[in-house]
């Protein structure tokens, strides 16, 4: 299983696409933000350009584990779950926190993406990926959150851009 060292997320495919050594290795659907794209603080949007992973959260806790303030629970997400707390924005398994690296754009003051607490985290599987659904985060499937986590190292970097990416979208994988 190869480390990556980039992952670059095409708001316009709804999509990740991870790279290792210059290959493009992965490619996953994820959902983004319902409200679009922008870095203000408070807009519900997910921040574009180039951010880190900060910190990893949720090693070793079980696929679908709910995380409320980057803590678990205790408890699993079941359909059940979800009924009982309608509205509650789910973020399970595992996160990955993201911090900018380009200074007003996505880091310091009011549009600081680790201050807004944007992550890549796993959702309920009934909710759809391909669309713009999140409050701001990269949501994806718990399976392929669970692929991913342990390929990507503190500090990789993360590329957020609104382009479509054709070529990686039809691209075999290496």
């Amino acid at each position: 299983m190869q480390t990556l060292d980039l992952l670059h997320i095409s708001l316009a495919d709804q999509a990740l696409y991870g790279f290792a050594g210059g290959q493009l290795v992965l490619r996953l659907a994820v959902s983004t933000a319902l409200n679009g794209p922008g870095e203000q603080s408070g807009s519900g949007c997910t921040p574009r350009g180039l951010h880190q992973v900060r910190a990893r959260i949720g090693e070793g806790l079980p696929a679908g584990a709910v995380l409320r303030g980057r803590r678990w629970t205790g408890e699993v997400w079941t359909p059940e779950l979800h009924e009982a707390f309608p509205g509650r924005d789910w973020i399970l398994t595992r996160i990955l926190w993201l911090s900018g690296c380009e200074v007003g754009r996505n880091r310091l003051g009011a549009v600081d993406t680790f201050r807004r607490y944007i992550y890549l985290h796993g959702t309920p599987d009934s909710e759809p990926m391909g669309l713009p659904r999140s409050h701001g985060c990269v949501r994806l499937r718990n399976a392929d959150l669970l692929e991913l986590y342990p390929r990507v190292p503190l500090h990789c970097r993360v590329r957020i851009e609104e382009a479509p990416c054709p070529v990686w979208a039809a691209a075999d994988l290496t």
